[in-house]
């Protein structure tokens, strides 16, 4: 859903975006949204994982930076220990030895050790870690404001302007509180 969102988001925002879609990544986007990777041709330049022909990996070709929304702890551990065997990983270092942004979003819990010290060697190269755990101080009441709250970080994340969501301290962002918690 997280990817679903920001590539449709991108697409309307009129940021050309180029999609590597991880055979696993295909099944996760159809079970979770039923959406087939060959949908988001309308939105986005698909490339197939297995392709390092395919422009994203190389250095020359210009982008402004990079997501991996969701990232699973195989493509982070790939990525931290500099392994480019596929077109995902491959781009994610070009990011990095090009000194683009990087942000990737991990949505597995818990970590184990081996999970944060590959974390930590991605964050010590400047890669942004946002782990999906939306806020809740905008109140959401559905599910997609919860989506819409982590793609509004990522956009964030990647200085494009925005309006998925209220900031704090716009119109009813002050915190309430509940009184049915106990």
């Amino acid at each position: 859903m997280y990817a679903y969102t920001l590539i449709h988001t991108l697409h309307q925002l009129g940021i050309e975006t180029h999609v590597i879609a991880t055979e696993t990544g295909d099944k996760v986007m159809q079970y979770e949204c039923g959406v087939n990777i060959k949908d988001m041709h309308q939105f986005a330049e698909v490339h197939d994982d297995g392709n390092l022909f395919a422009p994203v990996a190389s250095g020359s070709f210009q982008t402004d930076g990079m997501v991996i929304v969701p990232c699973s702890m195989n493509t982070l551990g790939a990525i931290a220990n500099g392994i480019g065997d596929t077109l995902l990983s491959r781009a994610a270092n070009v990011a990095m030895k090009e000194k683009r942004q990087l942000i990737v979003v991990p949505r597995e819990a818990p970590f184990h050790v081996i999970h944060l010290q590959n974390m930590t060697r991605l964050a010590e190269a400047n890669v942004s870690i946002m782990p999906a755990s939306p806020g809740f101080y905008h109140r959401p009441k559905e599910i997609w404001e919860l989506v819409n709250f982590m793609v509004s970080r990522i956009l964030d994340g990647l200085n494009i302007d925005h309006k998925l969501i209220d900031r704090w301290g716009e119109k009813n962002s002050e915190p309430r509180i509940n009184e049915n918690i106990d």
